[in-house]
């Protein structure tokens, strides 16, 4: 007969953990004590008692109130327990030297098996609190009979052998969502619209599809063909316009925003936007605010006309406030479209035997899940973990569950709630812990695995270890659909919002999430997991302020903290170590921390630390005593100079990462951390007494990443054979670094014999000073080798033979000083030289960097010579001035090609149909630029950049690519430009930036360049206007940025500009007004700096009726007292900076209903704002470098507080005052 297929109930492996632990503390002296009083018999008996009851009271809580409370008591009891055991296990193990079995550190039993007559406890507290544990246990026994509770046997599912062999399945194929997903297509391809930008909102209940449907659409490629830019970001419920931008301006392709000012944030957006034709999807979003959503979208009206927006939301006044056009109604999947998901979630085959004997069970399963493809995904999931057994099939189809749950009221559909269910018991404590974050809130995998690790919630069989099984948990939990890939980063893994809603109705009250400031919501006594979201409105106080009442949390996590946090946090990591003292996990990361507390050596539970990114400067010798802590994080703790001296103690130590601290050396007895799973850098000392390299031999098990740093410390190749790199086999990322300024003669024994092992994928070597590389480096046995950086090898008069590693994709070379030649070794060895293949078949990246003495590129063979580099995308030269000759012949698949001061080389190009961006700086002759490009006939070409290059010629437009984008020309003085006007137009050009060149430029017209739509000209002296060939018509339609700079003969602009919105003028000392006609009927964003002239024209103006929203005027000349004078400014005005205006008395701000923003700066005069107050809508005010308003303000002066006192936030230099 088949076992009751069921879910283990939640409690029961914490149950399990105890009992486990409980064992372990039977071999302590203080046991003896407490077995006088049968404490601990006791203690078990009752934990025996409630664990066969544990799955039918998990089962009838969600009926029964009174279940629901014995289950809270018991977990609360559970807790109490577990923190009692764990510190008697603790106490023992730290009584004496200890012997573990080093094979398997998960069991508790191996922390005490030598123990001395004597432990540090306080023995009569220790019975006490055990006393009152089992008081309360009894009691909870006594409670399970009066609710009924039935023991029952279920299936051991943690026993259950998985058919699939891994988590990462192939996404599902998408069914049901063709004509929607043609339908969104259109509309993104309709460029009719009269708006610049046009807003789609899809709308539908949770877990319908509206994400993925996007998705669908975002990765079409005939929307990947039409929109310049395309960016995605999941907005969720705490809407934080900051942090969206941020994410759209990385997602837009910046490398890195680290701006934490709106407004700031906003104007780098905008340039990125700037006359680009973009699509934005912004997934899940809840405001419905449209105040926010107007601030939100600011920059995107800074977007070429047809730029779109993709708005996903559950709620309908969501797409009430943001459409452009009417809402997309998704709709449920048809049953036979959920069928269809269901037998490929289940990988059930329509050709295998069990299908005929399934389809009828699995049937009926689809109908319970309503037409909701979350809920199919899911339900397919747990099926797929069991047998093709219909018996176990039907027991979930005639679960009395379905019945049970749909009786709940929440958005929660059964079939989800019965997915969780039938989870295992680790699993579901697993998931629930998640609920401590916040919704769309991105895992990293490892990451998540370290806190479950910190928690104890991982459970290890046989020789596993901890992080191998928390990888597997994860893996099960992504396979079950409870987590699912990021939209964003599919590195990261996110929660669907109804799972989250589903984790945090079983988290309970033994969770808190301090993120919304609610007043009926606080810090449950039971609380034992807190984490604080700096992105909400939670005060940080009232954290601070609760410790003293909930003594026994065991996690405190801060995310999102930025360094510009208004409140005072300094004084809160001496709050919270004095007071927790059952943390097993505390994090603060990013605080502005300068030291520990001696005290922090007495949280003996903890597990987990974190003090990255904060500016520590020493670590207390108290931090030792942490006996159990398994990770320890100080990356980026810059002014750490050196860890505790017995860092040895830390033996249960498994992650120390110091990546970016500012160590010196390791300290003495590292080698005993045997346990140390990962290591980020290992700092060789000058100090022989630390032993060198040579205890990184003993860390056998370290993985992943590791940088061995100041290698010129290591005095022979003997010693550095000690380390043992070779036999490090889970290491996949080596970094070996050299001092930049050791001159080490012997480099080159010492780096043969740090030789890893074969595993490794990428591999970076600094600053090595060795003439040859060993001849491991290159070899054709390093199959998995992806990645290899070589930087600084000053000495090196050969590259190592890299052309035979079959797998390797991104090559940087640089610094290669004494090196003049690269030949035929660069591609084969001598070993293989008979019988080898392509050169670098998989090479993508290959980088020159200042190989200042390099000559000579020589092809390995004309056999070979077009085969190699089959795959080279992005190929850059820079900064090798004696380099001749020729590029390769052929790179078929390149992309992008950067040459840049490479002055004698024969500019031949390669033939690459494929190639999208080409970059030149520092050629002589500018014209053999141009004559490549019309022999090459590039006609893919988008973007072409010509820097530094000196000689005399008219720009040929005739040779310019036609698909051409952007054209970059900077540094070429003597280039005549425009083009004659008889040569043909460029209409695909949509952004010109011309700097420092073409002297001879006096005027610029728009005839062969009709659509651009960006413009940027800098210091170009002889500049006076910008003109269209025709007076009378208008420019052109498409221009959205002009940007004038340096350019001191500027006088007029003999054109009109209807599209304009982005206008940026500087040191244009002539120019005397704007446009005909006034400013540009649509500009939002005017910058005008030292032009003295125009800025008193500005100041005279009427723009009452104008739509500008940002106005930044730099003036620091004497001619102005009332800003503006005789004029008005726009009641549009959202942000106004005035800088350098010595004379300045009064700002006349009337009119400005809807200014937030006011930025002061370097006006030394400035001393009143006309009127009665300032604006009521200014949210932001900020002083910089004096003036004689801020120091009325600062005196108190009554005038002047009555007339700012509803500004909120007030900055003084930098700092917020309010």
């Amino acid at each position: 007969m088949v076992a009751k297929f069921e879910g283990r109930a939640y409690l029961a492996s914490f149950v399990d953990a105890v009992l486990n632990k409980l064992s372990s503390v039977n071999s302590t002296p203080i046991a003896r004590k407490l077995a006088d009083q049968k404490l601990l018999q006791k203690l078990k008996a009752c934990l025996r008692a409630v664990r066969p009851v544990l799955d039918d009271a998990e089962q009838k809580q969600i009926k029964d109130q009174e279940v629901k409370k014995w289950l809270v008591d018991l977990q609360d009891s559970l807790y109490m327990a577990d923190d009692l055991l764990d510190e008697l296990c603790t106490k023992a193990a730290t009584a004496t030297p200890i012997q573990r079995d080093p094979g398997n550190s998960s069991s508790w039993s191996h922390y005490v098996d030598s123990i001395v007559e004597y432990c540090d406890v306080d023995e009569m507290g220790v019975v006490n609190s055990t006393q009152d544990i089992v008081d309360k246990l009894e009691s909870i026994v006594e409670e399970k009979d009066d609710l009924g509770l039935k023991e029952e046997i279920a299936k051991d599912l943690e026993d259950m052998s998985w058919r699939i062999q891994s988590s990462l399945v192939e996404s599902s194929e998408i069914f049901g969502r063709d004509n929607d997903k043609e339908a969104i297509i259109e509309l993104l391809l309709d460029d009719t619209c009269d708006a610049n930008i046009s807003v789609i909102p899809i709308v539908g209940m949770g877990g319908v599809g509206k994400t993925t449907l996007a998705q669908l659409v975002y990765n079409d490629v005939r929307v990947e063909r039409k929109f310049d830019i395309r960016a995605w970001v999941c907005v969720s419920d705490q809407f934080d316009i900051a942090k969206v931008t941020k994410t759209l301006i990385k997602a837009a392709g910046a490398s890195s925003c680290n701006e934490d000012d709106l407004s700031l944030l906003q104007t780098g957006l905008k340039d990125k936007l700037m006359g680009k034709k973009f699509l934005i999807v912004l997934d899940d979003v809840w405001i419905d605010n449209s105040r926010n959503w107007k601030s939100l979208q600011k920059p995107f009206q800074y977007g070429k006309k047809g730029s779109k927006v993709i708005v996903t939301t559950r709620n309908d006044n969501v797409a009430d406030v943001v459409k452009t056009i009417s809402a997309y109604k998704l709709g449920l999947l048809s049953e036979k479209d959920c069928w269809s998901l269901f037998v490929k979630r289940v990988f059930l085959s329509t050709a295998s035997k069990e299908y005929s004997t399934l389809e009828s069970v699995g049937r009926e399963l689809v109908k319970k899940c309503k037409g909701l493809p979350l809920a199919v995904e899911a339900l397919g999931s747990l099926l797929r973990t069991i047998n093709y057994d219909e018996r176990d099939w039907d027991s979930v189809l005639k679960s009395e569950l379905w019945e049970v749950f749909e009786d709940q009221n929440d958005e929660i559909i059964p079939a989800l709630k019965i997915s969780y269910h039938y989870l295992p018991s680790n699993l579901k404590r697993c998931f629930v812990y998640c609920s401590l974050f916040p919704k769309d809130f991105e895992f990293d995998k490892d990451e998540l695995v370290l806190l479950w690790m910190a928690e104890e919630l991982l459970h290890p069989k046989g020789k596993k270890t901890l992080e191998e099984t928390g990888c597997e948990y994860f893996d099960q939990l992504v396979a079950r659909s409870f987590f699912q890939s990021s939209s964003t980063d599919d590195s990261f893994y996110v929660i669907h919002d109804i799972m989250h809603d589903l984790a945090t109705i079983y988290a309970g009250g033994f969770y808190f999430r301090a993120e919304k400031h609610e007043e009926n919501i606080g810090i449950s006594n039971k609380t034992r997991h807190l984490l604080h979201n700096s992105r909400g409105n939670y005060p940080f106080s009232q954290l601070v302020e609760a410790c003293g009442r909930v003594k026994d949390v065991r996690t405190f996590l801060e995310i999102n903290l930025g360094l510009k946090d208004p409140f005072n946090m300094e004084n809160a990591p001496h709050v919270f170590v004095s007071e927790l003292k059952c943390l097993r996990v505390l994090s603060f990361n990013t605080f502005p921390l300068y030291s520990l507390p001696d005290s922090i050596g007495e949280l003996i539970y903890l597990r987990y630390l974190d003090l990255s990114n904060t500016p520590i400067e020493t670590l207390p010798e108290e931090l030792c005593n942490l006996y159990n802590l398994q990770t320890l994080k100080l990356n980026d703790c810059h002014l750490l100079m050196e860890l505790p001296k017995n860092m040895q103690n830390l033996v249960n130590l498994r992650h120390l990462d110091i990546e970016g601290a500012g160590l010196k050396e390791m300290p003495k007895g590292i080698s005993k951390m045997k346990d140390l799973q990962f290591l980020s850098d290992y700092i060789v000392g000058k100090h022989a007494e630390n032993n060198g390299i040579k205890e990184l031999g003993a860390l056998t098990n370290i993985q992943e990443s590791l940088r061995i740093c100041q290698l010129e410390n290591v005095i022979d190749g003997d010693q550095a054979s000690e380390a043992r790199i070779a036999e490090k086999k889970k290491i996949r990322h080596l970094y070996l670094t050299w001092s930049s300024n050791n001159h080490m003669a012997d480099s080159q024994d010492i780096l043969n014999n740090l030789r890893p092992h074969t595993n490794l994928r990428e591999l970076s070597i600094d600053d090595y000073k060795g003439q040859t590389f060993p001849n491991w480096l290159g070899h054709s046995s390093y199959r998995n080798m992806t990645e290899i950086y070589l930087d600084g090898c000053s000495n090196c008069l050969e590259l190592p033979s890299l052309g035979q590693l079959p797998s390797l994709k991104h090559l940087f070379l640089s610094e290669f000083f004494k090196l003049t030649r690269i030949g035929a070794e660069f591609y084969k060895d001598d070993e293989s030289s008979s019988s080898c293949g392509a050169p670098f078949p998989m090479l993508e990246t290959l980088s020159f960097y200042n190989m200042y003495h390099w000559e000579e590129w020589l092809s390995v063979s004309s056999e070979f010579e077009l085969d190699a580099f089959p795959r080279l995308r992005v190929l850059s030269m820079r900064y090798c001035p004696k380099l001749r000759g020729d590029l390769p012949i052929q790179l078929p698949a390149l992309e992008s090609l950067c040459i840049r001061q490479c002055d004698q080389l024969a500019f031949t190009l390669p033939r690459a149909d494929a190639m999208l961006e080409l970059s030149v700086e520092g050629t002589q002759r500018v014209e053999a630029v141009f004559e490549a490009i019309g022999r090459n006939q590039l006609n893919c070409l988008q973007s072409l950049s010509i820097s530094r290059c000196r000689s005399s010629i008219s720009f040929p437009g005739a040779c310019l690519p036609s698909a051409l984008q952007n054209l970059d020309i900077h540094g070429c003085p003597y280039l005549e430009f425009p083009m004659p006007p008889q040569q043909q137009q460029h209409e695909s050009l949509q952004s010109l930036s011309i700097s420092s060149s073409c002297c001879s430029l006096v005027s610029f017209s728009f005839t062969s360049f009709p659509n651009l739509t960006k413009i940027t000209i800098s210091s170009c002296k002889n500049m006076r206007s910008i003109e269209t060939s025709d007076p009378t018509a208008a420019s052109s339609s498409s221009l959205c940025s002009l940007h004038i700079d340096n350019c001191p003969s500027f006088e007029s602009f003999q054109m009109v500009a209807p599209q304009l919105e982005y206008l940026f003028l500087r040191d244009c000392p002539e120019i005397e007004s704007f446009f005909e006609g006034g400013l540009p009927p649509n500009l939002r964003e005017l910058q005008i700096q030292s032009c003295k002239k125009l800025v008193t024209y500005l100041a005279s103006m009427d723009l009452c009726d104008h739509c500008l929203t940002h106005l930044d005027i730099e003036h620091p000349y004497d001619n102005i007292n009332i800003f503006p004078m005789d004029g008005c400014l726009p009641p549009s005005l959202e942000r106004l900076h005035l800088r350098s205006f010595p004379t300045l008395e009064i700002l006349d701000c009337k009119g400005l209903d809807n200014l937030q923003k006011l930025l002061i700066d370097r006006c030394p005069n400035l001393q009143d704002v006309a009127g009665k107050s300032f604006p009521s809508s200014l949210s932001m005010l900020a002083f910089s470098r004096g003036s004689l308003l801020r120091r009325r303000w600062q005196k108190k002066d009554p005038l002047i507080l009555s007339k700012m006192s509803h500004v909120r936030n007030i900055n003084v230099d930098g700092y917020w005052i309010s």
